[in-house]
């Protein structure tokens, strides 16, 4: 007789194995980076901006699954959609026939850009780059993609081509042709248009790694070099997308800016189901699908599932009933606000930017002989360590989630939920007060921990 398949007895079975069957079966690295850093928790259950461990304690999510969880974990409208979806039985991807959740999620999204026609749906955010970059080369009939220095659009082989992060890159060539200019920089922009053969410039309206906005007025001025030379521009709102920035989309900070193509994902899956989206102008479109001949020459298998559809249409019903983007703006801005008064009391402590719930605390060489002799110290080993040490006692004695911004970065990114409140903001400002004032006095568990991490980093090496 067959066993029926039991998944809460299954993970009350064998939950516990968790570290030990990645260990063996998937990035033998991860469970060992997180012993290391001591982030190896064990998670019971969450909800909204927090999760519980076994012995109940809560953790307050600075990190949101990396812009994942804009609405938290669990919102009971998006498990709900999730339900009805199931329970409707629909004949799902038939793929010869139109069914209407996708329509009604397109029209949704391009509400929210008017200037734009057309969606299509893939699984994930590299997906809808990956997208962007083939519509973008087959409307102009070049080949090749502009991209800025630092960027992060992705790990999939187009993705990666324009991916301004060395160490992604290497041991992938050759990739497609491609040239990074720098994030601001309109002279370069000019001289690589010059050439006739740029079919697009990507770019991130606030970059990810480091969480650097673009200078004001370079979207626009971008936008019109690109036109004059018959390229497009692709705005990357995978992360910055659905209100993070306070806007829906980061680029409508900047007057004037309608981008060409828009890629979406992350928290448009309400955390659920994986979904990413790629806009676009009519023409753009038409040129792909020119005739019924080219009507599959760009699809997803899982593309406009109705399971992502749903999650889908549902945040985007949260986010209008919530005010979830103008949560993100109002306590963005707390948050940035209370952290700016700390940059001139702490030495280490060299910035604090970016827009809504997306901000980048920036650490620097301080100017006391002892502290810059342990700065130093860990600069030798490796860049990144200091922001490290810090994200360290945030989770272990404050129990809040944060990361650094990217490798070798003295950056701590703060990407949480979109709904988290003023006392959650608060209470991060508090303990990260504690971690400032503990470094700054020379407390002893945080400069051993950086020395077990400069044990490690020359170890690595």
């Amino acid at each position: 007789m067959t066993k029926e398949f039991d998944l809460a007895a299954l993970l009350a079975e064998r939950g516990a194995e968790r570290y030990e069957l990645h260990a063996k079966y998937l990035n033998h690295q991860q469970p060992r980076m997180l012993r290391t850093i001591g982030f190896d928790k064990v998670y019971e259950r969450a909800e909204g901006a927090h999760f519980w461990d076994a012995d109940g304690n809560d953790y307050l999510d600075m990190l949101a699954g990396f812009a994942v969880m804009g609405l938290g974990r669990h919102h009971p409208v998006v498990r709900k959609a999730l339900h009805d979806v199931l329970d409707a039985s629909l004949a799902d991807l038939t793929r010869f026939d139109c069914p209407p959740l996708p329509g009604l999620l397109a029209e949704k999204l391009l509400s929210y850009s008017p200037h734009l026609d057309r969606v299509f749906f893939g699984n994930s955010g590299t997906e809808a780059v990956e997208t962007a970059l083939k519509f973008a080369r087959y409307a102009t009939g070049r080949q090749r993609i502009l991209y800025c220095s630092h960027a992060f659009h992705g790990l999939t082989t187009g993705s990666l081509s324009v991916n301004g992060e060395d160490s992604f890159r290497k041991g992938f060539a050759p990739l497609l042709p491609d040239t990074a200019v720098r994030l601001g920089d309109l002279d370069a922009l000019a001289r690589e248009l010059k050439k006739g053969d740029v079919a697009a410039l990507i770019v991130e309206p606030v970059q990810g790694k480091g969480v650097h906005e673009a200078p004001p007025g370079y979207l626009l001025a971008a936008q019109e070099l690109l036109h004059r030379h018959k390229a497009l521009l692709i705005a990357d709102e995978v992360q910055t997308g659905l209100g993070r920035t306070g806007k829906f989309y980061a680029y409508q900070h900047s007057d004037g800016v309608e981008p060409d193509l828009v890629c979406v994902a992350k928290a448009l899956s309400g955390g659920y189901v994986p979904v990413g989206a790629t806009l676009g102008k009519d023409w753009i479109f038409q040129k792909v699908y020119s005739s019924m001949d080219r009507v599959q020459v760009h699809s997803a298998s899982f593309g406009s599932n109705a399971q992502a559809m749903a999650a889908g249409l549902a945040v985007l019903s949260v986010m209008e009933n919530e005010q979830i983007v103008a949560n993100a703006a109002a306590v963005g801005e707390r948050l940035k606000s209370r952290l700016a008064e700390l940059v001139g009391r702490y030495e280490l402590l060299a910035d604090v930017r970016g827009r809504g719930l997306m901000i980048g605390i920036e650490f620097g060489r301080p100017q006391s002989l002892k502290l810059r002799s342990r700065w130093t110290m860990l600069q030798a080993a490796r860049k990144g360590l200091f922001a490290q040490m810090v994200v360290v006692p945030l989770l272990q004695r404050h129990r809040i989630l944060t990361q650094v911004s990217g490798d070798h970065l003295e950056v701590i990114k703060l990407i949480p939920p979109l709904i988290i409140d003023t006392a959650d903001a608060d209470r991060f400002v508090d303990a990260f007060t504690e971690v400032m004032e503990d470094a700054h006095n020379g407390g002893g568990l945080m400069w051993d921990f950086g020395k077990t991490l400069v044990k490690q980093a020359v170890a690595n090496r």
